[in-house]
């Protein structure tokens, strides 16, 4: 276990509550959909999963856990997932709040098809 797992631990034992259970839940389902996901901490405090680059974030705030994919605008969303940030050109975000439960699998195909994204960026040949 790397550093910034043991630090997303401790988030979520801190936050104590619903939000610590609904964040080990997508934590849990995005380790199911990308097994070789890289869990790192940015940002003064933030968890973040990696594969080929960054998948998504995971926050806390008092009232909900959002989950931001950063190129999630480019992502195919036919569960329709993304409920906050919709008006960005590239990233999307799930909202949940207390009591609100995330289509398991439609979230791992989401989280499945931005390891892809990333895959397919990096296999691109730059432009000079």
């Amino acid at each position: 276990m790397n550093e910034a797992s043991v630090l997303i631990d401790q988030r979520i034992a801190d936050l104590g509550d619903w939000r610590g259970a609904a964040l080990a839940r997508m934590r849990g389902l995005i380790r199911e959909a990308v097994p070789e996901v890289v869990e790192s901490w940015k940002w003064m405090g933030t968890p973040v999963w990696e594969h080929g680059g960054i998948l998504c974030t995971g926050e806390s705030y008092k009232s909900w856990i959002k989950l931001t994919f950063l190129k999630g605008a480019s992502l195919e969303d036919p569960a329709g997932l993304f409920n906050a940030s919709l008006d960005g050109n590239a990233r999307r975000a799930i909202d949940i709040r207390e009591g609100e439960q995330v289509d398991a699998e439609a979230f791992k195909a989401l989280i499945r098809a931005a390891a892809d994204l990333n895959a397919a960026a990096k296999a691109k040949p730059k432009k000079r």
